[in-house]
């Protein structure tokens, strides 16, 4: 069904639909729907309103939504949304999110990078730390991962700081998100 209209404050919200579209539409004037293959980040810095609701009736709608405290308060309300290409994602890492505006994929008001990834199973890569004191959490969307030594399958989450380099490999055909954050608020 959806969320009425509601409000939020000094707050970096990111939504990833997975499944279905999604309406959005706020007090700074936006309307838009949200479909799988686009990312839309939301500040609510000093304050906003919005509702969000499954665009279609006879349709499910499923999405991530995240999120996390800025790295500044009180700024003003912000939108953004953006609608990617899955193959720059086949076997390597997308980045969807970032703390700058000239980088790729959206940007926040934190130290925070995410990426989204499809990898063939066997398919291996690297991921180096990009932010001092910063940890990584995946979420494993489908299939079955390995990260470090520890295995992933579908819908499980994991983890890790105190590192400056994960290894990935997936151990079937996999889909996930992997969000480097700040350890610390």
């Amino acid at each position: 069904m959806g969320f009425g209209t509601h409000p939020h404050d000094n707050m970096e919200i990111i939504s990833i639909p997975l499944e279905g579209d999604l309406e959005h539409k706020d007090s700074m004037g936006n309307v838009a729907v949200i479909k799988h293959g686009d990312i839309q980040v939301m500040s609510a810095g000093t304050g906003i309103q919005h509702s969000e609701y499954n665009k279609n009736k006879d349709a499910t709608v499923k999405f991530l939504q995240i999120w996390m405290f800025p790295n500044q308060k009180n700024v003003t309300p912000r939108y953004d949304q953006i609608t990617l290409n899955a193959e720059d994602r086949k076997n390597k890492l997308q980045q969807i999110l970032s703390p700058s505006k000239d980088d790729e994929g959206v940007w926040v008001h934190q130290n925070a990078w995410f990426h989204l990834a499809n990898f063939d199973r066997g398919h291996k890569a690297e991921y180096k730390i990009k932010g001092k004191g910063n940890g990584v959490y995946i979420f494993n969307l489908k299939g079955a991962l390995k990260v470090g030594d520890q295995i992933m399958e579908t819908r499980d989450g994991f983890g890790i700081w105190d590192t400056d380099l994960l290894s990935i490999e997936a151990s079937s055909d996999a889909e996930f998100l992997l969000m480097e954050v700040p350890m610390t608020v």
